[in-house]
């Protein structure tokens, strides 16, 4: 909490506070992140928006038709989501991008709500360990039952498939753990589970 005041002293203009979720409650997809980004989504109010992260996200939902328009970077830029919903594990802006364990039981509950106010859901993208673990948190599954791999899909009891990507952020993409064509793929693979 100290961490997002002093933030909010830092840059008044910014949001500064927790991120909504974005896109249609009715969306068949769900992308689960990790955390708002302090100059990203904690300064624009929108997931993935103002940083790194958003840059590859963005422009694979826009090369598979799962948003129109233009990312811009700020969330006036009239873009739309078509039929996908994003929202971050934990809702505000971490110390150094390190949720606690706190943090991540204590947003839980909004992931739940989310999840289950999106009636027509079939498939949760996570991005990432933390997102992995967080989802399989809200359906009280162990997180040894499915383990995250990168481009696995796992059923879920409910009828859900939770399918893995590493995060997309500017760290996996600088290294290459995540290159541009790996995380296509596992866009790709999911998109004739939503038809």
């Amino acid at each position: 909490m100290a961490y997002r005041l002093e933030n909010r002293q830092k840059w008044p203009g910014w949001h500064n506070g927790p991120v909504p979720c974005w896109g249609p409650s009715e969306a068949r997809l769900l992308v689960l992140g990790l955390a708002p980004g302090v100059r990203g989504a904690n300064r624009t109010g929108r997931p993935f928006t103002g940083d790194h992260a958003g840059k590859l996200l963005y422009a694979t939902l826009l090369k598979y038709g799962l948003a129109e328009g233009e990312y811009r970077e700020d969330p006036q830029d009239g873009m739309e989501l078509r039929g996908v919903r994003i929202i971050n594990a934990v809702r505000c802006v971490p110390p150094e991008n390190l949720p606690t364990p706190a943090e991540i039981t204590t947003c839980n509950r909004f992931l739940l709500a989310e999840r289950l106010a999106m009636p027509q859901l079939r498939v949760v993208l996570a991005l990432g360990l933390v997102a992995h673990n967080a989802l399989l948190k809200t359906h009280r599954i162990p997180a040894a039952r499915f383990k995250f791999a990168h481009g696995a899909q796992h059923a879920l009891p409910d009828g859900l498939v939770l399918a893995d990507s590493y995060h997309v952020s500017r760290y996996n993409t600088n290294t290459g753990r995540l290159t541009t064509e790996m995380f296509e793929t596992v866009v790709r693979q999911i998109l004739p589970l939503l038809a």
